[in-house]
């Protein structure tokens, strides 16, 4: 994914208003629990900004009548096309129980859609080890350099069990990190933060989403 969205945004390197983030990504997860209360999945969503939308659409060559629809085969060819990570990639996916990361499976169950200017695309991740009931699960999207930015506005949901507590934490932006943010803004859009001596921002900007389920 991020060597086909390095790819494309050299092109377009003239016309972005700030270095960092170069993606916007609206985020949402469903949350899918066992009927043991375990947390075992969480499918992603992923909607994507207009601009980038565009970007694809037009690299993959699709929507040539520019009626804003896509023709089935177009569907088909567009899903999957965010999927190709390269090898030790987390697709920016963090979950954690104890403060422990808990290993995630490769993509599964992918899907694509157009609508409105904009591409939306899920797929699902299974926990390596299952979060139990009882235990508190803490899930975050994030890209640690920032050149992707997510923001959790779209639903929230648990799938399974129904005795769930979700929570929505959403990051506190102090001083120090709009300064950062505006360093960010002002370097070179291919440079890496980390090679201007800037740290990971991406963890700091991240909504954190915890989940907690009784036993059923």
């Amino acid at each position: 994914m991020k060597a086909l969205l390095s790819s494309i945004l050299i092109s377009v390197t003239a016309t972005s208003v700030a270095a960092h983030p170069h993606v916007f990504i609206d985020t949402g997860f469903e949350l899918v629990v066992d009927d043991q209360g375990q947390l075992t999945h969480v499918r992603v969503i992923w909607e994507y900004d207009d601009l980038y939308s565009l970007l694809i659409t037009e690299d993959m060559s699709l929507d040539q009548d520019g009626d804003g629809i896509l023709t089935k085969a177009e569907i088909t060819q567009l899903t999957g096309f965010d999927m190709n990570w390269i090898d030790g990639f987390n697709g920016d996916l963090v979950v954690e129980n104890a403060n422990t990361s808990v290993s995630l499976s490769q993509p599964q169950e992918i899907t694509a859609s157009f609508a409105d200017g904009r591409i939306t695309t899920t797929h699902l991740r299974a926990l390596d080890i299952p979060v139990p009931a009882g235990e508190t699960a803490t899930i975050m999207a994030y890209d640690p350099t920032y050149y992707t930015a997510y923001e959790v506005t779209r639903p929230v949901t648990v799938v399974g069990a129904g005795n769930c507590k979700v929570r929505l934490q959403a990051p506190e932006v102090s001083s120090g990190l709009m300064a950062l943010q505006q360093e960010l803004a002002t370097l070179d859009p291919q440079m890496d933060p980390q090679d201007a001596g800037l740290p990971e921002i991406g963890a700091q900007m991240a909504t954190k989403v915890t989940v907690t389920c009784a036993a059923s």
